[in-house]
């Protein structure tokens, strides 16, 4: 595969972070700019995000002496230097939505990990092993855009991420209800335990907007293209409850859902067991080899003991079993950091270079 220069615009920030550590060997991308804020600019990496590091393996080495560019003033220089950047910004909505035009008209690819461009309807958000067909928008959006490399693609909600890959392979049986409730770690809202100490001990029944995309996203991920743009789809009903819990790392999620047609448990764990995507078809570097992988311990998955499965890339899935208002209910879990926000957008940007997006 080609070598590509990459940048990350959002450098110091968690996500900022989590994807320097993710691309520090990654061998189809090199990073080659760090930007971040004006108030960062000019100082190196180490000098702006040292104190504040808060990844449990340390900054990569080959970062640390380099000079953060300032994200919006250097966005045509940043443009000449990479093939394409990643952004996990810490902005307002219409801020970012402005900054991340800014760098595709000026043709530089971005792979957002940021809600903003979520429902922008040419924008593509992908979910790799479940609609990498959705890339196909970007020619419609390079049109809307008058360019010729610029693009935007997005990933989910990593709330999502943690049971729409375990519902995606039974929708041959006919969605019709689900209810989740998610069990989501503090690493989510950028935070550690020293950072959030009201976290320790305690439990939060509320993340702003977070039901909101739970609810809504999953059905632009099951949509279709349209002409030039992604409809979502009419079902299933979605209804959830996002909380914040003390987890460092991970977002679970007990779901509930009635069928068209009930499957029977054999099915549905068989079904989560053969379940393939295009990563796993193309191999792609970080794909997990096996995506969904299924618990049979009633104590099972667990934050602590699953979210690194397969590097933090592979969904857990437990506790299925009939319900009495539903047709069943089971466990799921993900890594939020990894799966849900850096590591899927790395996978995001693998497809798109293995299609030729980047080219």
């Amino acid at each position: 595969m080609k070598q590509y220069n990459v940048g990350i615009i959002g450098a110091t920030g968690m996500v900022g972070q989590r994807f320097a550590t993710l691309l520090e060997n990654h061998p189809w991308f090199n990073v080659k700019v760090l930007a971040a804020s004006p108030r960062s600019a000019g100082q190196t990496y180490q000098e702006a995000a040292g104190s504040r590091w808060k990844m449990t393996v340390p900054m990569p080495e080959s970062m640390k002496d380099m000079i953060l560019m300032d994200a919006s003033a250097d966005i045509e220089k940043i443009a000449g230097m990479v093939d394409f950047c990643f952004c996990a910004v810490d902005m307002k909505k219409d801020e970012i939505k402005a900054l991340e035009e800014a760098y595709a008209k000026a043709e530089c690819p971005i792979v957002s990990n940021n809600s903003a461009h979520r429902f922008t309807p040419d924008v593509p958000m992908v979910v790799p092993e479940i609609n990498p067909s959705h890339i196909e928008i970007i020619k419609a959006q390079r049109e809307r855009l008058g360019t010729k490399r610029g693009f935007i693609a997005v990933k989910s909600n990593c709330s999502i991420q943690s049971y729409v890959p375990a519902l995606h392979p039974l929708r041959k049986f006919g969605l019709k209800n689900v209810l989740a409730c998610t069990y989501q770690a503090i690493s989510g809202a950028g935070k550690n335990f020293e950072t959030w100490p009201e976290m320790v001990d305690n439990l939060i029944p509320f993340i702003g907007g977070e039901e909101e995309k739970s609810e809504q996203e999953p059905l632009k991920v099951w949509g279709e293209i349209r002409g030039n743009e992604i409809v979502k789809a009419d079902s299933p009903c979605i209804t959830t409850q996002c909380l914040r819990v003390p987890v460092s790392d991970g977002h679970t999620a007990a779901v509930f859902v009635s069928f068209d047609r009930k499957p029977s448990k054999e099915e549905i764990i068989q079904l989560w067991a053969d379940f393939k995507g295009v990563p796993q078809e193309l191999e792609l570097p970080s794909a997990p080899k096996q995506f969904i992988h299924y618990f049979e311990e009633d104590n099972r998955p667990q934050s602590k003991l699953d979210r690194n499965l397969e590097g933090g890339m592979a969904v857990s899935t437990g506790r299925l079993r009939e319900d009495t208002q539903y047709d069943y209910k089971f466990v799921c879990l993900s890594h939020n950091t990894l799966r849900g926000a850096a590591g899927g957008g790395v996978l995001l940007a693998e497809l798109l270079a293995a299609k030729g997006y980047f080219d």
